[in-house]
């Protein structure tokens, strides 16, 4: 049990950074740093949206945007750390 805990707080972990990796990529595309007609931009892109917007969008959908600021991800990180928080502290078998 201990096991498979450590591997759900650990990809929970690694979505985390892909969630600020995709927020990042998103205010880089709309400022026009990086080329979206490159290709390995692109791909980078479609991955890094694919993997965070099923979760993103019915975010979306309840939260408007404040001032043109998406907020979801924001919401979306709250929600992965009450998470973890929660498997660490109630489900993950304590040593005593």
């Amino acid at each position: 049990m201990r096991a498979i805990l450590d591997v759900l707080l650990l990809v929970l972990d690694l979505y985390v950074w892909v969630i600020i990796a995709s927020a990042i990529f998103s205010w880089l595309y709309a400022f026009n740093v990086v080329n979206p007609r490159n290709q390995v931009v692109s791909m980078i892109g479609q991955a890094l949206y694919s993997l965070t917007e099923p979760l993103l969008r019915p975010i979306r959908n309840v939260l408007p945007a404040i001032g043109g600021l998406d907020l979801s991800p924001i919401v979306l990180l709250l929600g992965v750390f009450l998470a973890q928080n929660v498997i660490i502290r109630y489900v993950y078998p304590h040593v005593f």
